[in-house]
Protein backbone atom coordinates (compact mmCIF):
# COMPACT_ATOMS: atom_id res chain seq x y z
CA UNK A 1 0.00 0.00 0.00
CA UNK A 2 1.21 3.15 -1.09
CA UNK A 3 0.76 6.94 0.57
CA UNK A 4 -0.50 9.63 -0.77
CA UNK A 5 1.71 12.36 -0.62
CA UNK A 6 2.03 15.65 -2.25
CA UNK A 7 6.00 16.38 -2.08
CA UNK A 8 6.18 19.71 -3.86
CA UNK A 9 5.97 22.69 -1.59
CA UNK A 10 2.87 24.61 -0.28
CA UNK A 11 0.43 23.35 -2.67
CA UNK A 12 -0.32 25.30 -5.49
CA UNK A 13 -3.11 27.32 -4.11
CA UNK A 14 -0.49 28.98 -1.06
CA UNK A 15 2.22 29.65 -3.64
CA UNK A 16 -0.31 31.72 -6.04
CA UNK A 17 -2.02 33.40 -2.92
CA UNK A 18 1.35 34.77 -1.13
CA UNK A 19 2.28 36.19 -4.83
CA UNK A 20 -0.87 37.83 -4.91
CA UNK A 21 -0.90 39.08 -1.28
CA UNK A 22 2.48 40.64 -2.21
CA UNK A 23 1.95 42.95 -4.56
CA UNK A 24 -0.47 44.59 -2.09
CA UNK A 25 2.48 45.43 -0.28
CA UNK A 26 4.40 47.28 -2.76
CA UNK A 27 5.14 50.69 -2.83
CA UNK A 28 3.16 52.65 -5.94
CA UNK A 29 6.39 53.04 -7.64
CA UNK A 30 6.37 49.12 -8.47
CA UNK A 31 2.74 48.54 -7.73
CA UNK A 32 1.20 49.63 -10.78
CA UNK A 33 3.57 47.08 -12.95
CA UNK A 34 3.26 44.10 -10.44
CA UNK A 35 -0.93 44.60 -10.52
CA UNK A 36 -0.69 44.95 -14.07
CA UNK A 37 0.91 41.61 -14.76
CA UNK A 38 -0.43 39.70 -11.68
CA UNK A 39 -1.93 36.98 -13.38
CA UNK A 40 0.89 36.05 -14.88
CA UNK A 41 2.79 36.52 -11.58
CA UNK A 42 0.32 34.02 -9.88
CA UNK A 43 -0.16 31.40 -12.75
CA UNK A 44 3.64 31.34 -13.19
CA UNK A 45 3.91 31.23 -9.12
CA UNK A 46 4.24 26.80 -8.70
CA UNK A 47 6.71 26.81 -12.08
CA UNK A 48 9.79 26.12 -9.92
CA UNK A 49 7.96 22.87 -8.68
CA UNK A 50 6.68 21.76 -12.04
CA UNK A 51 10.83 21.97 -13.25
CA UNK A 52 11.41 19.28 -10.85
CA UNK A 53 9.66 17.16 -13.23
CA UNK A 54 12.32 17.17 -16.27
CA UNK A 55 15.13 19.35 -14.61
CA UNK A 56 17.32 16.90 -11.51
CA UNK A 57 18.65 19.48 -10.03
CA UNK A 58 15.80 21.28 -9.13
CA UNK A 59 14.40 19.71 -6.26
CA UNK A 60 17.20 20.49 -3.54
CA UNK A 61 16.69 24.42 -4.42
CA UNK A 62 13.37 24.28 -2.43
CA UNK A 63 14.54 22.68 1.50
CA UNK A 64 17.60 22.72 3.57
CA UNK A 65 17.74 19.29 5.64
CA UNK A 66 19.76 20.98 8.76
CA UNK A 67 20.50 18.41 10.54
CA UNK A 68 22.98 17.45 7.83
CA UNK A 69 24.90 19.86 8.43
CA UNK A 70 25.11 19.62 11.98
CA UNK A 71 23.64 19.76 15.34
CA UNK A 72 23.33 23.90 15.72
CA UNK A 73 23.28 24.04 11.74
CA UNK A 74 20.38 26.31 11.48
CA UNK A 75 22.24 29.05 13.79
CA UNK A 76 25.94 28.29 12.59
CA UNK A 77 25.50 28.30 8.78
CA UNK A 78 26.95 30.81 7.33
CA UNK A 79 25.03 33.01 5.54
CA UNK A 80 26.21 33.14 2.17
CA UNK A 81 26.95 30.43 -0.44
CA UNK A 82 31.10 30.49 -0.42
CA UNK A 83 31.57 30.44 2.80
CA UNK A 84 29.19 27.24 2.97
CA UNK A 85 30.94 25.43 0.27
CA UNK A 86 34.19 26.17 1.77
CA UNK A 87 32.89 24.84 5.24
CA UNK A 88 30.47 22.04 4.19
CA UNK A 89 31.11 21.66 0.27
CA UNK A 90 29.48 22.19 -2.61
CA UNK A 91 28.49 18.79 -3.19
CA UNK A 92 26.91 18.09 0.49
CA UNK A 93 24.84 21.23 -0.35
CA UNK A 94 23.55 20.55 -3.78
CA UNK A 95 22.43 16.94 -1.80
CA UNK A 96 21.43 17.82 1.48
CA UNK A 97 19.47 21.36 -0.09
CA UNK A 98 20.21 25.02 0.11
CA UNK A 99 16.73 27.37 -0.60
CA UNK A 100 18.20 30.02 1.66
CA UNK A 101 21.38 30.72 -0.37
CA UNK A 102 19.31 30.35 -3.70
CA UNK A 103 16.98 32.90 -2.70
CA UNK A 104 19.97 35.06 -2.43
CA UNK A 105 21.03 34.04 -6.00
CA UNK A 106 17.55 34.33 -7.60
CA UNK A 107 17.09 37.75 -5.69
CA UNK A 108 20.87 38.94 -7.79
CA UNK A 109 18.81 37.80 -10.90
CA UNK A 110 15.88 39.63 -10.40
CA UNK A 111 17.81 42.82 -9.31
CA UNK A 112 19.70 42.31 -12.54
CA UNK A 113 16.39 42.22 -14.57
CA UNK A 114 15.43 45.34 -13.20
CA UNK A 115 18.51 47.07 -14.16
CA UNK A 116 18.07 45.81 -17.45
CA UNK A 117 14.34 46.87 -17.37
CA UNK A 118 13.64 43.59 -18.63
CA UNK A 119 10.01 42.76 -18.55
CA UNK A 120 9.38 39.21 -19.07
CA UNK A 121 13.19 39.14 -16.64
CA UNK A 122 11.17 40.99 -14.11
CA UNK A 123 8.21 38.09 -13.79
CA UNK A 124 10.25 35.20 -14.76
CA UNK A 125 12.97 36.00 -11.96
CA UNK A 126 9.97 37.46 -9.66
CA UNK A 127 7.86 34.21 -9.98
CA UNK A 128 10.57 32.22 -9.07
CA UNK A 129 11.97 34.01 -5.82
CA UNK A 130 8.24 34.14 -4.69
CA UNK A 131 8.28 30.58 -5.28
CA UNK A 132 11.70 30.10 -3.67
CA UNK A 133 10.82 31.99 -0.17
CA UNK A 134 7.64 30.64 -0.12
CA UNK A 135 9.29 27.50 0.39
CA UNK A 136 12.05 28.44 3.10
CA UNK A 137 8.66 29.55 5.56
CA UNK A 138 7.75 25.58 5.39
CA UNK A 139 9.03 24.11 8.57
CA UNK A 140 9.19 20.54 6.61
CA UNK A 141 11.66 22.09 4.06
CA UNK A 142 13.90 22.97 6.69
CA UNK A 143 14.68 19.30 7.74
CA UNK A 144 15.52 15.36 6.62
CA UNK A 145 12.51 14.29 8.24
CA UNK A 146 10.20 16.34 5.76
CA UNK A 147 7.69 14.05 5.27
CA UNK A 148 7.33 12.68 8.95
CA UNK A 149 8.69 9.42 7.88
CA UNK A 150 11.33 8.86 9.80
CA UNK A 151 8.67 9.60 12.90
CA UNK A 152 6.27 7.13 11.41
CA UNK A 153 3.63 10.26 10.31
CA UNK A 154 4.22 9.84 6.77
CA UNK A 155 2.08 11.98 4.59
CA UNK A 156 2.77 14.99 6.78
CA UNK A 157 4.54 16.92 4.53
CA UNK A 158 0.91 17.29 2.16
CA UNK A 159 -1.26 17.54 5.08
CA UNK A 160 0.20 20.64 6.25
CA UNK A 161 1.32 22.45 3.40
CA UNK A 162 -1.41 21.54 1.35
CA UNK A 163 -4.48 19.54 2.53
CA UNK A 164 -5.15 21.92 5.58
CA UNK A 165 -4.71 25.01 3.42
CA UNK A 166 -7.47 24.15 0.88
CA UNK A 167 -9.88 23.20 3.68
CA UNK A 168 -9.17 26.20 5.48
CA UNK A 169 -7.65 29.02 3.69
CA UNK A 170 -11.44 31.11 3.71
CA UNK A 171 -11.05 30.69 7.53
CA UNK A 172 -7.41 32.69 7.35
CA UNK A 173 -6.33 36.16 7.59
CA UNK A 174 -4.93 37.65 4.14
CA UNK A 175 -4.48 40.90 5.30
CA UNK A 176 -1.42 42.19 6.60
CA UNK A 177 -0.05 45.41 8.01
CA UNK A 178 3.04 44.82 6.13
CA UNK A 179 4.78 47.23 3.61
CA UNK A 180 7.62 46.18 1.59
CA UNK A 181 10.74 47.61 3.54
CA UNK A 182 14.48 47.68 2.38
CA UNK A 183 16.46 44.37 3.82
CA UNK A 184 20.03 45.87 3.98
CA UNK A 185 20.97 42.53 4.44
CA UNK A 186 18.81 39.80 2.40
CA UNK A 187 20.60 37.36 3.42
CA UNK A 188 19.87 37.73 7.26
CA UNK A 189 15.98 38.35 6.63
CA UNK A 190 15.98 34.75 4.62
CA UNK A 191 17.60 33.01 7.21
CA UNK A 192 15.34 33.99 9.60
CA UNK A 193 12.72 32.79 7.98
CA UNK A 194 14.22 29.79 7.96
CA UNK A 195 14.99 29.75 11.83
CA UNK A 196 11.61 30.75 12.04
CA UNK A 197 10.31 27.83 9.99
CA UNK A 198 12.33 25.13 11.53
CA UNK A 199 11.51 25.84 15.48
CA UNK A 200 8.19 25.00 14.34
CA UNK A 201 8.98 21.77 13.37
CA UNK A 202 8.88 20.07 17.05
CA UNK A 203 5.46 20.90 17.78
CA UNK A 204 4.32 20.31 14.12
CA UNK A 205 5.34 16.52 15.39
CA UNK A 206 3.89 16.58 18.46
CA UNK A 207 0.41 18.13 17.71
CA UNK A 208 0.18 15.24 14.97
CA UNK A 209 1.02 12.08 17.31
CA UNK A 210 -1.40 14.29 20.02
CA UNK A 211 -4.38 14.75 18.02
CA UNK A 212 -3.70 11.15 16.73
CA UNK A 213 -4.27 9.30 19.61
CA UNK A 214 -8.55 10.65 19.36
CA UNK A 215 -8.82 8.73 15.95
CA UNK A 216 -9.23 5.10 15.08
CA UNK A 217 -7.22 4.37 12.01
CA UNK A 218 -10.43 4.01 9.82
CA UNK A 219 -10.98 7.43 10.81
CA UNK A 220 -7.89 9.33 10.62
CA UNK A 221 -6.77 7.89 7.07
CA UNK A 222 -9.20 7.09 4.24
CA UNK A 223 -8.04 4.10 1.39
CA UNK A 224 -8.18 5.04 -2.58
CA UNK A 225 -7.48 2.74 -5.31
CA UNK A 226 -5.85 4.20 -8.00
CA UNK A 227 -4.48 2.12 -11.33
CA UNK A 228 -4.90 -1.51 -9.32
CA UNK A 229 -2.96 0.34 -6.71
CA UNK A 230 -4.18 1.17 -2.77
CA UNK A 231 -3.24 4.98 -1.46
CA UNK A 232 -3.97 5.73 1.82
CA UNK A 233 -4.53 9.70 2.99
CA UNK A 234 -5.80 11.73 5.53
CA UNK A 235 -9.27 11.88 5.98
CA UNK A 236 -10.54 15.32 6.19
CA UNK A 237 -12.08 15.34 9.72
CA UNK A 238 -8.38 14.64 10.49
CA UNK A 239 -6.87 17.49 8.57
CA UNK A 240 -9.95 19.66 10.05
CA UNK A 241 -9.07 18.42 14.17
CA UNK A 242 -5.13 18.90 13.45
CA UNK A 243 -5.31 22.03 12.25
CA UNK A 244 -7.43 23.67 14.99
CA UNK A 245 -4.42 22.07 17.25
CA UNK A 246 -1.71 24.49 15.40
CA UNK A 247 -4.09 26.52 15.98
CA UNK A 248 -2.87 30.12 13.57
CA UNK A 249 0.80 29.03 12.89
CA UNK A 250 -0.02 27.82 9.37
CA UNK A 251 -1.75 31.35 8.49
CA UNK A 252 1.32 32.76 10.05
CA UNK A 253 3.17 31.42 7.79
CA UNK A 254 1.62 32.10 4.78
CA UNK A 255 1.26 35.71 5.65
CA UNK A 256 4.96 35.77 6.58
CA UNK A 257 5.77 34.47 2.99
CA UNK A 258 3.98 37.15 1.13
CA UNK A 259 5.74 39.82 3.15
CA UNK A 260 8.67 38.88 2.82
CA UNK A 261 8.42 37.96 -0.72
CA UNK A 262 7.59 41.85 -0.87
CA UNK A 263 10.70 43.16 1.13
CA UNK A 264 12.83 40.78 -1.47
CA UNK A 265 10.80 42.44 -4.35
CA UNK A 266 11.42 46.32 -2.96
CA UNK A 267 15.15 45.37 -2.18
CA UNK A 268 16.28 43.97 -5.52
CA UNK A 269 14.58 47.03 -7.11
CA UNK A 270 16.31 49.65 -4.74
CA UNK A 271 19.74 47.63 -5.56
CA UNK A 272 19.20 48.20 -9.15
CA UNK A 273 18.14 51.90 -8.91
CA UNK A 274 14.80 52.09 -8.64
CA UNK A 275 14.36 52.48 -12.16
CA UNK A 276 11.08 53.65 -13.47
CA UNK A 277 8.57 50.43 -14.42
CA UNK A 278 6.25 52.66 -16.28
CA UNK A 279 7.47 52.21 -19.65
CA UNK A 280 6.80 48.57 -18.99
CA UNK A 281 3.82 48.41 -19.36
CA UNK A 282 0.56 49.03 -21.04
CA UNK A 283 -1.38 53.06 -20.26
CA UNK A 284 -2.81 52.59 -16.75
CA UNK A 285 -6.23 54.35 -17.10
CA UNK A 286 -8.40 55.48 -14.52
CA UNK A 287 -10.52 52.25 -14.95
CA UNK A 288 -7.25 50.28 -14.12
CA UNK A 289 -6.71 52.58 -10.61
CA UNK A 290 -9.77 52.60 -9.75
CA UNK A 291 -9.79 48.86 -9.99
CA UNK A 292 -6.24 48.13 -8.32
CA UNK A 293 -7.62 50.98 -5.37
CA UNK A 294 -10.63 48.58 -4.39
CA UNK A 295 -8.49 45.59 -4.98
CA UNK A 296 -6.34 47.21 -2.02
CA UNK A 297 -9.59 47.54 0.13
CA UNK A 298 -10.63 43.93 -0.20
CA UNK A 299 -7.32 43.11 0.48
CA UNK A 300 -7.25 45.54 3.61
CA UNK A 301 -10.83 44.15 4.83
CA UNK A 302 -9.91 40.54 4.14
CA UNK A 303 -12.35 39.95 1.54
CA UNK A 304 -10.03 38.81 -1.01
CA UNK A 305 -12.03 35.60 -1.45
CA UNK A 306 -15.54 36.32 -0.52
CA UNK A 307 -15.42 38.86 -3.17
CA UNK A 308 -14.33 36.03 -5.64
CA UNK A 309 -10.79 38.46 -6.30
CA UNK A 310 -8.16 35.53 -5.14
CA UNK A 311 -6.97 34.39 -8.24
CA UNK A 312 -5.72 31.04 -6.98
CA UNK A 313 -9.22 30.03 -5.91
CA UNK A 314 -10.47 30.81 -9.30
CA UNK A 315 -8.35 29.55 -11.10
CA UNK A 316 -7.20 26.10 -9.36
CA UNK A 317 -8.56 22.92 -9.26
CA UNK A 318 -9.02 20.83 -5.91
CA UNK A 319 -5.72 18.76 -5.36
CA UNK A 320 -6.04 14.79 -5.12
CA UNK A 321 -5.12 14.06 -1.30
Amino acid sequence: MGFCVLLSSWGFLVHKTVQQLAIYELPNAMQTFFYLHKDKLVYDAPRPDLRRNQDSSEATKHFIDLEMFGKNAVNEMPLDWNNAVKKYTKDSLLKYGYVPYHVIYIKGKLTDAFRMQNKDSILFYASDLGHYIADANVPLHTTINYDGQLSNQKGLHSLWESMIPEIEIANYSLYSKHKAKYLKHPEKAIWGAVRTAAALVPELLAKEKEVSLTFTDAQKYRIQLRRGKEYKSYTSEFAKAYALSLKNSINNQLLSSANLIADFYYTAWVDAGKPSLDALHKEFGNADAEMMKQEQKLFQKNTLISSDKLIAKKSTTKEEF
